[in-house]
């Protein structure tokens, strides 16, 4: 696989609490550039961005994040606001105290309604992982493919960890056909994105891939220029 098909699978992500519209416009611009899936940003920047890039990139925000404890309602309100302002994409976070307690109906019922206020534009559930058992991975992929969202994602970045191998396959053998998969924190690596997308990772959320790209290209032009 080489790298722009790698891309063209990246949400290329910037969440920092002290992302300024200056952060924001720099990473558009590199999505736009090497063709990413999309940018995922602060849902604050998602009217701004969505103005700035038109339609040759997709905005990503996220809902209910990073701890998915946020009552159905505000996330539903969240879904829709964000769409209402240009967002393409939307990213939520289960509420994981109903997973510790086995609340698999109120989860997909949650999902499903906020599906409904994402208004036809893609929704991606968090389940964060790092937090779970293996036992509680498997109920919630079936949470989510019976709750209509379009794919099941493995972290937020801001918990104890992010993506693992293991979990993209947990989730490959364990959803329904129509649910793709994102795997998302801590991917570093070219190999590492490789290996995602071979298990069966559809998107990937990182920064780091652009970063690569970028080291790459200013490489190549040291070369040219004769600075190598």
């Amino acid at each position: 696989m080489n790298l722009s098909e790698i891309l063209a699978k990246c949400d290329h992500t910037l969440l920092a609490q002290t992302a300024t519209w200056a952060d924001i416009k720099a990473i558009c611009d590199d999505g736009m550039k090497y063709s990413t899936a999309s940018v995922c940003i602060p849902a604050s920047f998602v009217k701004q961005a969505k103005e700035y890039v038109g339609e040759k990139l997709a905005i990503c925000t996220v809902i209910g994040f990073p701890n998915g404890y946020a009552t159905t309602a505000a996330k539903c309100f969240m879904a829709s606001d964000a769409v209402d302002n240009g967002a393409d994409e939307v990213d939520m976070v289960i509420n994981i105290g109903w997973a510790k307690e086995a609340k698999w109906t109120e989860i997909t019922e949650e999902i499903a309604a906020i599906k409904k206020a994402c208004k036809g534009k893609l929704l991606k559930v968090i389940i964060e992982t790092c937090l779970l058992t293996d036992e509680e991975k498997i109920a919630l992929c079936k949470c989510v493919s019976d709750s209509g969202a379009d794919y099941i994602k493995t972290s937020t970045g801001f918990s104890t960890a992010g993506a693992t191998f293991a979990d993209v396959e947990l989730f490959a053998k364990h959803v329904a056909k129509h649910v793709k998969i994102k795997a998302a924190g801590g991917i570093s690596s070219i190999d590492d994105a490789e290996k995602f997308i071979a298990l069966g990772a559809d998107r990937l959320g990182t920064s780091r891939i652009v970063k690569i790209a970028k080291a790459m290209e200013a490489g190549e032009q040291a070369k040219n220029d004769g600075s190598y």
